[in-house]
């Protein structure tokens, strides 16, 4: 079991639950603003550039208060309960965004499977890859009071990631490249967060998602117990990508969908995208039967010398921008509405490592 911790966060409005989110999390957002202030700087001068990172954040919040105005309500909450300015808040939530802005490489990241099958059967999980120095910037929450209850886990001070709902929408999270890529629409973290806190169906989620004005480039997968798709965001536009003829998705960090991919930006930079697509593809061609978490971490638990590096390990040495690590492996169980959590990589994943998180009910308990 991970002593990984648990924030549980109720709030009859979103500026509550955010002041709620604050209270909890104050120190570990001000432990992860100090590293995300300090990589913002780094990713830009490495690009000889210098970047005005709350003129940023407070361009991306303009575009979400448009869009979904209680986010920007929730992220004010958030500011007044830690005890932060808001643009910090704002920036946390943007750090995808504002990392664009600024051309980060990436030499890692995400890696996803999911399988869909018959009713009550669909499933998925993923590696979380992300930067070592931020290994413990990250938590497990679960939330009520919106629409939806939603569980699943997030960095301290940004509103959602990886989860699932009370409504059995899952949403699994992968990062991709664009040329149109910068810090002008609505943050991939809060879309995240809205499809959680809001969508009741499949329907609902891909509808949330293809309608999303984001301006940095990610693909959101949705799984409920019968059905999954992986929708890819850009800046000029989205695509929605099904499974394959035996219910497979297999997603990295490159666009799959042809028109997309002519801005491919990721991929172009860091090939090793399309290493571990060809690698999880060849596995799940000769894996039959359903996706639980055993099969999960087998599956996803490949190194350097398997031939692409899904499990992820930082070196020993090294600067930050540099360092990337699996930080969690996420298993996601639609029909139950759960989702289970194990703190690192695949490889290191037991039976006994696992912590299991259900979907509140949105409504049921308002702190």
């Amino acid at each position: 079991m991970s002593g990984r911790t648990v924030l549980r966060i109720g709030g009859d409005s979103p500026r509550r639950r955010g002041e709620d989110r604050g209270r909890q999390a104050r120190e570990g957002i001000t432990r992860a603003w100090k590293v995300y202030e300090e990589l913002f700087a780094t990713v830009a001068a490495a690009g000889g550039r210098t970047l005005d990172v709350p003129a940023l954040a407070l361009r991306t919040v303009d575009a979400t208060r448009a869009w979904a105005p209680e986010l920007v309500e929730e992220m004010e909450g958030v500011a007044e309960g830690a005890g932060l300015p808001f643009p910090t808040i704002a920036a946390l939530n943007a750090r995808t965004e504002i990392l664009a802005e600024a051309g980060a490489p990436r030499s890692g990241e995400c890696s996803t499977l999911v399988r869909a099958g018959d009713a009550r059967t669909t499933a998925g999980g993923q590696c979380w890859d992300w930067h070592e120095e931020l290994a413990d910037a990250w938590h497990l929450q679960t939330v009520t009071g919106d629409t939806r209850g939603f569980a699943g886990i997030t960095e301290h001070g940004i509103l959602g990631k990886i989860g699932v709902n009370d409504a059995g929408v899952g949403v699994l999270f992968n990062i991709l490249g664009h040329t149109g890529d910068a810090a002008t629409g609505v943050p991939v973290h809060l879309v995240a967060r809205q499809v959680l806190g809001a969508a009741g169906s499949f329907e609902e989620a891909v509808a949330l998602l293809t309608a999303a004005p984001v301006s940095a480039s990610t693909v959101i997968t949705v799984v409920t117990a019968d059905r999954a798709a992986s929708v890819e965001l850009a800046p000029g536009g989205s695509a929605v990508v099904t499974p394959d003829d035996r219910g497979w998705l297999v997603r990295t960090n490159h666009f799959l969908d042809p028109d997309l991919a002519a801005g491919e930006l990721r991929g172009r930079r860091e090939p090793e995208t399309y290493d571990r697509h060809r690698l999880l593809t060849a596995r799940v061609r000769e894996r039959s039967g359903p996706l639980g978490p055993d099969a999960l971490v087998r599956l996803l638990a490949a190194h350097r010398d398997d031939g692409a590096e899904v499990c992820c390990h930082a070196p020993a040495e090294g600067t930050l921008g540099g360092r990337w690590a699996t930080l969690a492996t996420v298993a996601v169980d639609p029909a139950e509405r759960s989702l289970l959590v194990h703190d690192g990589g695949p490889c290191t994943a037991a039976p006994s490592t696992w912590t299991r998180l259900t979907a509140p009910s949105g409504r049921a308990e308002l702190g």
